[in-house]
């Protein structure tokens, strides 16, 4: 399910400018492929599968979002003015600043969602919990 997970976040990503979808919801699809692969597999398998640094995936969607205003503020316009290439791409679409920006939400939403997915699933690793004592049962006598 992982591949076919993927490539649908990807089309969700591209077809977002134009139709609903989009950096966000993609995100979200390629997470769930990866917690699948958690769930099915568990979470070491999962880290083998994709050894990627999802927090630093997460900073690093960020800065790539919001490095796609400042071609408006270098035109001497609002922060995230779009700006477009004139020709659509083949099989793509039309290109442009908020495509890129969506691309940053997307790798933003992908790191995030899964980081908070391993740190649940390691949670009793990293906070191991007390042994509890068993203490014997006392039954009272009927009065």
């Amino acid at each position: 399910m992982m591949p076919l997970l993927m490539m649908l976040s990807i089309f969700m990503l591209l077809r977002g400018h134009n139709l609903p979808g989009g950096g966000f919801i993609g995100g979200l699809l390629a997470a769930s492929a990866i917690i699948l692969q958690i769930v099915a597999f568990g979470p070491k398998t999962a880290q083998r599968i994709l050894p990627v640094n999802y927090l630093l995936l997460a900073a690093f969607g960020i800065f790539f979002g919001a490095i796609w205003g400042l071609p408006a503020l270098f035109a001497g316009l609002p922060y995230m003015q779009a700006f477009w290439l004139p020709e659509p791409i083949p099989g793509v679409g039309k290109i442009g600043t908020p495509v890129l920006f969506d691309v940053g939400v997307y790798f933003t939403v992908i790191g995030v969602t899964t980081k908070i997915a391993l740190l649940l699933v390691e949670e009793p690793t990293i906070f191991p919990l007390p042994t509890m004592k068993s203490a014997p049962v006392e039954h009272e006598e009927g009065a």
